[in-house]
């Protein structure tokens, strides 16, 4: 069940305003992740979608609120498939994942250690899951949490305390813990070195302070990555990214003009239907008319005539009212347009009678 504040409890400072096109470029740089914290973040767009489902259950939706999203849904897709702002590791997890990939040709044929199950670590221990990796192991201060994720990337735990003597075991190691001191020496890895046999080993420290002696680069067949060297790769990627937003602003300004051009033939759909409905009294009452003077052969011959007349009539009316109204500069002129409709043929009062009826 969904707590409410009281509008007093509200603090404006959580919250922004924004009026017509603000609010929908708002929304759809929103959906598209270049408002994000991290430039291109696909998570967003979920968020979006969630956030529009929960809408609809609570009935605050209308035609117009649920074309808006629909809309901003659909920059969100188009900006994952026609653009590359969501590519490229811009978290030290995943850089630190994706730079493991470089160095090996495959990861399903791999042994991981993530060392720490804090954030990192977990975000760490996931990206290796999703990557396909062979086998995934946990070690950290606390078992509980060890077992919480290992449990979570389907792995194996091993106790913190004997962490060092399964060093040899595995091809890749990742460690973000907040220690104080390191946690793998030269020593430790020189050791391992000589239990793999020489056998290449990647070793990722993304902990601050470090926990791996950096000293284990000159290691043979050993490639150590630290928050320094990961940082530049999330750099470069980020400014990868930023060189995308125009890109993304061309499909949010092309979604804008779509939807503004829907939007803006609400004000003429109206007028339009009371205009046909208008004439469609008249043909009727005039049909009433004859009906009992002539065959049911001529009759039906007449109306269907009457029919093709009076569409043919109101064809290019319609048709230049929806020109006009998906045309955003003429907004005002449709107006215009469809208030001298209405007061030439009296529609107002026509629209008022169909509702009446319909009331009845």
């Amino acid at each position: 069940m969904l707590n409410y504040k009281p509008v007093d409890q509200i603090k404006p400072e959580y919250f922004q305003k924004y009026f017509s096109c603000g609010a929908v470029k708002h929304l759809f740089k929103v959906a598209s992740g270049i408002d994000s914290l991290i430039i291109g973040d696909s998570q967003i767009l979920g968020q979006v979608k969630e956030a529009f489902e929960i809408s609809e259950d609570l009935d605050f939706t209308g035609p117009v609120f649920h074309r808006l999203f629909e809309t901003a849904i659909k920059v969100g897709k188009r900006t994952i498939k026609e653009t590359s702002i969501g590519e490229g590791a811009v978290t030290i997890s995943f850089a630190a994942v994706q730079v493991v990939e470089k160095i090996f040709a495959g990861l399903d044929k791999k042994s991981a250690l993530v060392i720490g199950a804090g954030e990192t670590g977990e975000l760490a221990a996931v990206n290796l899951k999703d990557k396909g990796i062979g086998k995934i192991t946990i070690s950290n201060r606390s078992i509980e949490r060890a077992k919480a994720l290992a449990e979570k990337v389907s792995g194996e735990v091993i106790p913190f305390q004997f962490l060092n003597e399964h060093l040899h075991n595995f091809d890749i190691i990742i460690s973000a813990t907040s220690s104080e001191n390191f946690l793998i020496n030269y020593s430790d890895v020189f050791t391992a070195m000589k239990k793999r046999r020489g056998t290449p080993i990647v070793l990722m420290d993304i902990a601050v302070p470090r926990d791996i002696e950096p000293a284990v680069r000159n290691i043979d067949n050993v490639f150590y990555h630290d928050m320094d060297s990961l940082r530049i790769i999330v750099d470069q990627n980020l400014q990868k990214r930023r060189n995308e937003i125009p890109n993304v602003e061309k499909i949010i300004i092309e979604e804008m003009v779509g939807f503004f051009s829907w939007h803006n033939t609400l004000e003429v759909v109206p007028t339009i239907k009371s205009l046909r409905n208008f004439f469609d009294v008249i043909r009727a009452d005039e049909l009433d008319k004859i009906k009992n003077k002539i065959s049911e052969e001529d009759f039906s011959k007449i109306e269907d005539m009457t029919r093709r007349l009076i569409g043919r009539l109101l064809h290019n009316p319609t048709i230049k009212l929806r020109e006009m109204a998906e045309n955003g500069n003429n907004v005002q002129k449709v107006i215009s347009n469809s208030i001298i409709l209405k007061e030439l043929f009296n529609l107002d009062s026509s629209i008022n009678n169909e509702q009446n009826s319909e009331k009845k």
